[in-house]
C-alpha cells in the first residue's frame, strides 16, 4: 500500500477509535464519511446484519439510510465471508444486480469490504461512485478493507467499553437504592415513631397548635418515605434483571417491627413468595410495612401475628395485633395508602379495628 494512503487509513482510524470511545451512538456516520473520503466515492454506506441474514443500512455519507439489502446480496456475502466484492457497475454485474435497492440504481462502480472482527461480525461497509465514473482499484478496495478491519475492531472494543460502563451504573443505582431503602428509610421510619409516641406520652399537656405540629411533622415524614420509596423503585427498574424477594422482606418487616415493639412477632408464610411478580411485590412490601407502622405507632399490643400467604390466584398480606385499635386520627393518615396500595395492585384491603385489637387483610391476584 502506497505509504501516504497507509499515513491516511491510520488517521481515519484513530479518529474512528477516539469518537467510538466518546460516542458510541455517532461513530457509523464518521466511518462511512471517512470510508467515502478514502475511497474518493460519492457515497458510503454501513450496513449492520440482522438475525435473518440482512443488512440493514445504519449510517450514510449521503442516502439512504434505513434501506434494506438482501441476504443473498453482495455486501452480505462480504460481511459471511469476509473477503471484499468489487463491481465496475453493481446495477449489471450478475453478482450484485440482482439485490441493489431502487435508491442506489444511480450508481456504478461498487465495493464493500466485511465489517467487524473475525469473532463479531457487525457488517459492511461499502462504497459507491455515481454511474459512469471510474471504477474502483485494487489498490482502493485493499484500502477499505483495511480501514474497515481497522474501525470495526474499534467499534467492537467500544461496544465492550459501553456494556461495562453500563453494568458499573447498574450497580451504582443498586447501592444507592440499598442504602436508601436500609438505611435512610428506616431512619426516618424510627423518627417517625418516636414523634408518634412522643404524642402519646405528653398529648395531654401540650396545647393544640403544638399537638398539630407534631401531627404535621410525622405526616411529612410520611410523604417523605413514600418519595424515597419511589425513587427506589425507579433506581431498581433501570436493572431489568431486578427481581423483588418478598420473603425476604416480609422477614426483614417483621424483624424491624419486633426491635421497636419490644418483643417478637408471629410470622406465618404459606405459598412460595420468592417468585411473586416485583410490582406486586413492591405494593404488598410497602403495605406491610405500613400496617407494622401503625402497629408500632398507635397500638399498645403486646402481641402482634403476620401472615403472608400465596396460591395460584393470589397474595394475602395480614397483620393482627391485640392493641386499642385505630385512633380517628391514623384512618386519614398513614391508613390510606393501604387501601391505596390495594387498589393499584386491583385488590381490597379490609380494615377491622377495636378496643381490644385491629386486624388488617390486604389481597391482591396475581397475573
Amino acid at each position: 500500500m502506497d505509504p501516504r494512503l497507509a499515513r491516511r487509513v491510520l488517521v481515519a482510524s484513530t479518529e474512528i477509535t477516539s469518537a467510538a470511545l466518546e460516542d458510541p451512538d455517532a461513530v457509523l456516520g464518521l466511518v462511512v464519511r471517512s470510508a467515502a473520503e478514502l475511497a474518493d466515492a460519492d457515497l458510503g454506506l454501513a450496513m449492520l446484519t440482522a438475525e435473518d441474514g440482512k443488512l440493514s443500512v445504519e449510517a450514510s455519507s449521503g442516502e439512504p439510510v434505513g434501506a434494506v439489502l438482501s441476504s443473498r446480496s453482495a455486501a452480505a456475502k462480504a460481511a459471511r465471508t469476509g473477503v471484499p466484492v468489487v463491481a465496475d457497475d453493481v446495477t449489471s454485474d450478475p453478482r450484485t444486480a440482482p439485490f441493489v435497492p431502487k435508491a442506489l440504481r444511480g450508481y456504478g462502480p461498487f465495493a464493500v469490504a466485511p465489517f467487524g472482527t473475525k469473532d463479531r461480525n457487525l457488517g459492511a461497509l461499502a462504497v459507491y461512485r455515481k454511474r459512469g465514473a471510474r471504477p474502483f482499484t485494487q489498490v482502493t478496495v485493499d484500502v477499505l478493507a483495511a480501514f474497515a478491519a481497522q474501525a470495526g475492531l474499534a467499534v467492537v472494543l467500544a461496544e465492550g467499553v459501553t456494556a461495562r460502563q453500563r453494568v458499573a451504573v447498574y450497580e451504582e443505582r443498586d447501592r444507592i437504592a440499598r442504602d436508601l431503602h436500609d438505611v435512610i428509610i428506616q431512619r426516618l421510619y424510627a423518627a417517625g415513631v418516636q414523634l408518634d409516641l412522643l404524642e402519646r406520652r405528653i398529648g395531654k399537656k401540650l396545647d393544640a397548635p403544638d399537638l398539630a405540629r407534631i401531627s404535621m411533622a410525622v405526616d411529612q415524614l410520611d410523604e417523605t418515605i413514600a418519595e424515597v420509596r419511589a425513587t427506589v423503585r425507579r433506581l431498581r427498574s433501570a436493572d431489568p434483571d431486578d427481581h423483588a424477594d418478598l420473603l425476604s422482606s416480609v422477614r426483614a418487616e417483621v424483624r424491624t417491627a419486633a426491635e421497636l415493639l419490644g418483643f417478637p412477632a408471629e410470622l406465618q408464610v404459606k405459598g412460595d413468595l420468592a417468585d411473586v411478580p416485583a410490582k406486586l411485590a413492591d405494593d404488598a412490601r410497602a403495605a406491610l410495612r405500613e400496617a407494622l407502622s401503625n402497629v408500632v405507632r398507635h397500638s399498645g399490643a403486646t402481641r402482634v401475628r403476620v401472615a403472608a400467604r400465596r396460591d395460584e390466584k393470589r397474595l394475602l398480606i395480614r397483620i393482627e395485633d391485640n392493641g386499642c385499635g385505630i385512633p380517628e386520627g391514623v384512618a386519614h393518615r398513614g391508613l390510606r395508602h393501604l387501601q391505596e396500595r390495594a387498589k393499584a395492585a386491583n385488590g381490597e384491603c379490609d380494615i377491622q379495628t377495636s378496643p381490644n385489637g385491629t386486624t388488617i387483610t390486604w389481597v391482591a391476584p396475581i397475573v
